[in-house]
C-alpha cells in the first residue's frame, strides 16, 4: 500500500469514534448504520475504499487531531443500505483542517510516521515481550483461564509498540496519547511503564488470592 510521505499531505474521509483507536496494522471491524457513513462508504467503495479514523470523546465531543487511515478490506451489505465492514489499521496523520462537514467530515491531512531510532530497540522490545507474557500469565493465574499470546505477536519494535498500544483495553486517553506519540523508543517505554504496573498488580492479587487459599 502506498501513502505519501510525513511530508505530503491529502484529502481524507474522515470517521469519529467515541472512545475508539485505531493502529497502524491492527484490524478494526464496523457497523455502518448512520446516513451520513453509509453514503461515505457507498463513495469510497468507489475509488480506494480508506477512510480516517480519529477518536473523539463521548462526554464533550472533542475529535483528535491525530487518527489512523483504514482501508476496507472486506464488507456485507445489509439491508437499509447498512453495512458491515472489516477494516485493516493503515499509515497515522495528523489533521490540517476540516475542507467539508456534510455529509461527511473530509479532512487535509498530513502522513505521520516515527522518527528514525538513534538506538538499537531490539532489547527493549524483547524485555517488553517477556513483560506481556508476565502479565498474561498472573493475568490467566488470578482469574483461573487460558488466554495466552497470539503466535504472530510482532517481534519488530514498532510493529510491537503498536500491538501492545491497541491491546489497551479500556484506556481510550492512554491509547491516543500512544498513537500521537512519534518515536518509537518513547512509545516502548511508556508501554513498559504501564505493563511492570499492571505485572505489579496481577502479582499482589495472586499473592492475595493464594494467602486466603492457604489459610
Amino acid at each position: 500500500m502506498t501513502f505519501l510521505s510525513s511530508r505530503g499531505v491529502s484529502e481524507l474521509p474522515l470517521f469519529p469514534l467515541p472512545d475508539v483507536v485505531l493502529f497502524p496494522n491492527r484490524p478494526l471491524p464496523l457497523h455502518i448504520f448512520e446516513f451520513r457513513y453509509r453514503i461515505m462508504i457507498n463513495t469510497i467503495l468507489q475509488s480506494n475504499c480508506r477512510f480516517g479514523v480519529l477518536m473523539s470523546n463521548p462526554e464533550n465531543g472533542q475529535i483528535a487531531t491525530v487518527g489512523c487511515c483504514a482501508e476496507m478490506v472486506n464488507f456485507q451489505r445489509l439491508p437499509d443500505d447498512r453495512f458491515k465492514i472489516q477494516t485493516i489499521g493503515q499509515q497515522r496523520f495528523r489533521v490540517l483542517r476540516y475542507v467539508r462537514e456534510k455529509p461527511y467530515l473530509v479532512g487535509l491531512v498530513e502522513w505521520l510516521e516515527d522518527t528514525p531510532p538513534t538506538e538499537d530497540l531490539r532489547p527493549l522490545a524483547r524485555e517488553l515481550e517477556q513483560l506481556l507474557r508476565d502479565v498474561v500469565r498472573l493475568h490467566d493465574k488470578l482469574t483461573e483461564q487460558k488466554r495466552g499470546l497470539p503466535d504472530d505477536l510482532p517481534s519488530l519494535p514498532l510493529e510491537l509498540s503498536y500491538w501492545i498500544a491497541s491491546n489497551l483495553q479500556g484506556a481510550p486517553s492512554e491509547q491516543q496519547y500512544l498513537l500521537d506519540t512519534q518515536d518509537t523508543a518513547a512509545r516502548l517505554r511508556r508501554e513498559s511503564e504501564i505493563l511492570t504496573s499492571t505485572r505489579n498488580y496481577y502479582a499482589a492479587g495472586t499473592a492475595l488470592k493464594e494467602a486466603l487459599n492457604n489459610s
